[in-house]
This record gives structure tokens, C-alpha cells and sequence, in this order.
């Protein structure tokens, strides 16, 4: 039995040269803790709150979390979590799909960070959608010891591993739907 192991290759397009292209109009809507719902984009109505940004197809999704940090103060704090996805409409019949592209974290380094709107195949006219969610913020732990470390961590472990499996179960959901998208 013979094994063999594929590379899925991703297509890196030259860099864009910021001095000599002309950018391109990113319409950003940002809403916290969830993206908006697909029927805001229906009829040519978009969410209201819409952020509108200039830049170029090789931009990072670290650079536009910057962007969005800039102009919403909220979503400035270390911890907070910006999911990423594109809206764009659908080729067949009237509406909108979606497709999740990343997520980056305000204050620390991400495997998404370097992910740009290019490889991502993103294409002038769509939209992006950004979900904020702020860190989790609550009553303080109880001492379990004398220094409360320990209960500390646990619930700073919990609160982690709660946001993933609501990340995990979104996306998994987002999948099943993806797979009736257009085709890449």
C-alpha cells in the first residue's frame, strides 16, 4: 500500500505596489458578538453601521483589525476577538452568502494574521463583516487558596475554552452552509 501525501498550494499573488495602484473601497460592517444576519443585505440595503475603508487586495486581516480598532474604542481592549467574513451575492438567484476568512485577537499573534483579502479571493463589490467580541468580563473569581490563583486560571480556562466551543459550533454550522456557496 502506497501513501501519498498533497499540498494544497495557495496561489500568492505578486505584491501590490501601494505607490502605483489605485485602492479599492472596502464596505466593513462590524457588529458585536455576531455577524449581521444575511437578510440586512437584501433588496440593496446594508446594515447601517457601515465602515468604509480604503486599501488594497493584499491587505492583512491584522491591518484591517487595526483599522477597526482606530475608529471604535471598544474594540480596542487586549483580548478582543474579530472574526472576519466576507458577504457576497449569490450567482444564481437574488441574495447573499457568506464565507468565514479568519479571526484575529487584539494583543496577541494569530495564525490568521497574515491572511490577505486576495487569498481569501475576495473580489471588488463584495462586503466584509467583522464580529467583535469584547473579553469576557464578570464577577471576580472566589478564593479557592490564599492567593486565588488557582481559581483564577481555571475560570480564565473556562471562559477560553467556552469562546472556542461557540467559535467551533459557529463555524461548523457555517460549513454545512458553505457547502451550498459558490465554488472556489
Amino acid at each position: 500500500m502506497e501513501s501519498l501525501i498533497v499540498e494544497d498550494k495557495v496561489e500568492s499573488s505578486p505584491p501590490v505596489d501601494r505607490e502605483k495602484t489605485c485602492p479599492l473601497l472596502l464596505r466593513v460592517f462590524c457588529n458585536t458578538g455576531r455577524h449581521h444576519p444575511l437578510n440586512e443585505y437584501v433588496r440593496g440595503n446594508v446594515p447601517s453601521n457601515e465602515l468604509q475603508i480604503y486599501t488594497w487586495m493584499d491587505a492583512t486581516l491584522k491591518e484591517l483589525t487595526s483599522l477597526v480598532k482606530e475608529v471604535n474604542p471598544e474594540a480596542r481592549r487586549k483580548g478582543t476577538y474579530f472574526d472576519f467574513g466576507i458577504i457576497f451575492p449569490t450567482p444564481r438567484m437574488p441574495g447573499y452568502r457568506s464565507k468565514e476568512i479568519g479571526t484575529t485577537c487584539s494583543g496577541q499573534k494569530g495564525p490568521d494574521d497574515g491572511v490577505t483579502l486576495a487569498s481569501k479571493r475576495f473580489q471588488i463589490g463584495d462586503y466584509l463583516s467583522i464580529s467583535i467580541t469584547a473579553p469576557q468580563r464578570g464577577p471576580p473569581p472566589r478564593m479557592g487558596n490564599r492567593m486565588g490563583m488557582d481559581n483564577r486560571m481555571d475560570n480564565r480556562m473556562d471562559n477560553r475554552m467556552d469562546r472556542m466551543d461557540y467559535r467551533m459550533d459557529n463555524r461548523m454550522d457555517r460549513m454545512d452552509r458553505m457547502d451550498r456557496m459558490r465554488p472556489f
